[in-house]
C-alpha cells in the first residue's frame, strides 16, 4: 500500500547539533559550486576538501559527474530531469549538513531556479553559493571530456553553454574565475568564506 508524505512521521535522534559541533569543532555548510563545464568546479571541491582536511574538518564533495554514475543514474539533462538532479544532490547536502559535514557540491547548475530550490532544501544559513566564472572560451579550450568538440559537432545535444543557457547567478557569495586565478588563490578565499563556520582562512600547501 502506497502511502503519502503526511502519512510518514520522521524519526528523532538523540544527538543535538551542538553535540554534534562540539565534537567536530565548526558549523555545518554546503558550498555550491556553479559554472560551466570546464570551469574548475571538481578541482576546487577535492582541492578545498584535501585542505579541509588536513585542517582536521570533516567534509564530503558531491560531484555532479560522480553523481550521475550512482545515485543520479536514471535521470538525463532535460531541464526536468536537471532539476530532479539538482533536487536530489541538495536533499543528500541537506543530510550531511544534518549530521554536522562540511558538503562541496560541484555541479553545473545552470537554472537560477534549481539553484533557488537547492538553497531552499539546504537551508538558506548554511547554502554559499559559489559562481565559478571561468569564461566559455577558456572552457571550452581545455575541454577534457571533449564534451564541446561533441557538441559543436551536433553529437551532443542541449549542452550548457553551446545550445543550452546558462543563467549567471545573480547574488553569489563569491565568484572565482580560475582562467587567472590559482587553485590555492581560490582555496584561500573559500577558506575565508568559511570562517564564520569554524573553518581557519589559512591556507597551506596541501591546497596548492
Amino acid at each position: 500500500m502506497s502511502k503519502s508524505a503526511a502519512e510518514v512521521v520522521p524519526h528523532c535522534g538523540h544527538v543535538s547539533d551542538i553535540m554534534r559541533q562540539a565534537l567536530l569543532n565548526h558549523l555545518p555548510a554546503t558550498v555550491w559550486l556553479t559554472g560551466l563545464s570546464g570551469a574548475g568546479k571538481s578541482t576546487l571541491a577535492y582541492a578545498l576538501e584535501a585542505h579541509l582536511i588536513g585542517e582536521h574538518h570533516a567534509c564530503c564533495v558531491l560531484d555532479g559527474d560522480n553523481l550521475r554514475h550512482g545515485i543520479n543514474a536514471d535521470l538525463g539533462f532535460t531541464q526536468a530531469e536537471r532539476r530532479e538532479n539538482m533536487r536530489r544532490v541538495a536533499q543528500v547536502a541537506r543530510l550531511m549538513n544534518d549530521a554536522g559535514l562540511i558538503v562541496i557540491a560541484a555541479l553545473v547548475s545552470p537554472f537560477d531556479a534549481d539553484r533557488a530550490l537547492a538553497r531552499e532544501i539546504v537551508g538558506s544559513d548554511r547554502f554559499l553559493q559559489v559562481h565559478v566564472a571561468t569564461p566559455l572560451a577558456c572552457c571550452e579550450a581545455r575541454d577534457a571530456k571533449g564534451f564541446y568538440r561533441r557538441a559543436r559537432n551536433g553529437d551532443m545535444r542541449g549542452f550548457t553553454g553551446i545550445d543550452s543557457p546558462y543563467e549567471t547567478p545573480a547574488d553569489p557569495a563569491i565568484v572565482l574565475d580560475t582562467s587567472w586565478m590559482s587553485v590555492s588563490l581560490c582555496i584561500g578565499r573559500l577558506a575565508r568564506l568559511l570562517e564564520p563556520f569554524g573553518v581557519a582562512s589559512s591556507v597551506s600547501a596541501r591546497a596548492a
